[in-house]
């Protein structure tokens, strides 16, 4: 049984079901061909985790394509809440001066939108991670803006297991002072929660924060957080929550969207290693804006990836190519199988609903 719910629908959408989305028949070997470059590209990323040199079978052009280095380093090592996820350095997000987070830029293969892809933040990256909210990031090949929106689709706390730490109060009108890390001398910055909403349709709390430097003039500035509440770690919401998620998706998109300023900027997107939920959330977003149940994006990107692994097979499956491609980007992403099949149902469901 699928979800029901309302979508964005393009004038120019058509309404028949893919005839790929609608088989099955080929999934299992699509799965198994997704988990065997999966499987190398991680070999790849142990080599550099363990400062080794590649052997002589492996191309010394497919070693560096998937370097992780820049992680890997003794200084960067202590800011990776997970020591497998490592980002890639040439998706890596860099800013300000050279500063380290685990986070990649990630593009959607079809719907042509940019993300940064990012782990859940440590008490120690905090104020390296609200930096990147405060000033001008360039996209990849594209303009400069300002990132206004952060969707968390972690609780700071799973089944008594610390999975994220919080950057901003949870009281409104309260704030908190994010110190930087060692090593770097930019003044503190202060955090002040503005607004709290809960929205229960998308299972939903909604939250303004204010950034401003410490003892500083310059004008604050503010962001949207929005917390999706019902998606455990290693899993997928509940068959009811799964229509909640396809509100949360519009919900993100159209508070991206509601500004005077870019019109459509990045949107920073995470989970606890920022990989398996933050995955699927990507390319569902990706699809449905493909398939017209989303608006397309305004900064639209022409990059098309080449992986050194080669095509994958099955063309004709979007899913799996999705899922490919940002893995390309970003290691593990999509993590379970059931996130995998999330994929396809939420994709499913669009097609079945009634508008």
């Amino acid at each position: 049984m699928s979800p029901s719910f309302g979508l964005f629908r393009s004038k120019n959408t058509n309404s028949t079901v893919p005839e790929w989305l609608s088989s099955r028949s080929n999934r299992k070997s699509v799965q198994r061909a997704l988990q065997q470059r999966e499987n190398t590209r991680h070999s790849i990323r142990a080599l550099y985790m363990r400062g080794s040199e590649p052997p002589q079978e492996l191309p010394r052009e497919v070693y560096e394509h998937y370097a992780t280095a820049a992680s890997c380093t003794p200084q960067n090592s202590r800011k990776n809440r997970y020591v497998d996820i490592a980002p890639y350095d040439r998706t890596l997000v860099t800013f300000g001066s050279e500063r380290y987070l685990n986070a990649d830029w990630c593009l959607e293969r079809y719907g042509k939108k940019y993300w940064i892809a990012a782990q859940a933040t440590l008490p120690h990256t905090s104020h390296a991670f609200l930096s990147l909210l405060t000033a001008p990031i360039s996209i990849p090949n594209g303009p400069s803006t300002r990132i206004r929106t952060v969707v968390q689709l972690t609780q700071l706390v799973e089944n008594g297991r610390r999975k994220a730490d919080a950057y901003f109060p949870s009281e409104v009108g309260q704030a908190v002072l994010q110190r930087p890390e060692p090593g770097y001398s930019g003044p503190p910055i202060v955090a002040t929660l503005v607004e709290r909403v809960d929205l229960p349709e998308a299972c939903c709390i909604k939250s303004t924060v204010s950034l401003s430097f410490q003892d500083s003039n310059e004008a604050a500035v503010s962001f949207q957080h929005l917390l999706f509440t019902s998606w455990p770690d290693h899993g997928v919401p509940e068959l009811q929550e799964q229509k909640h998620l396809m509100e949360f998706i519009q919900l993100v998109d159209k508070t991206n969207r509601n500004s005077s300023d870019d019109p459509d900027p990045p949107i920073v997107v995470g989970c606890s290693a920022g990989v398996g939920r933050t995955g699927t959330f990507i390319a569902v977003s990706s699809l449905l804006r493909a398939h017209g149940f989303l608006p397309p994006p305004s900064h639209p990107s022409t990059l098309d990836l080449v992986s050194p692994l080669g095509p994958l097979p099955h063309e004709e499956d979007e899913v799996a190519q999705e899922v490919d491609w940002l893995r390309e980007q970003r290691p593990g992403m999509v993590q379970q199988q059931s996130q995998l099949e999330l994929i396809y149902s939420l994709l499913e469901s669009a097609f079945a609903t009634e508008i």
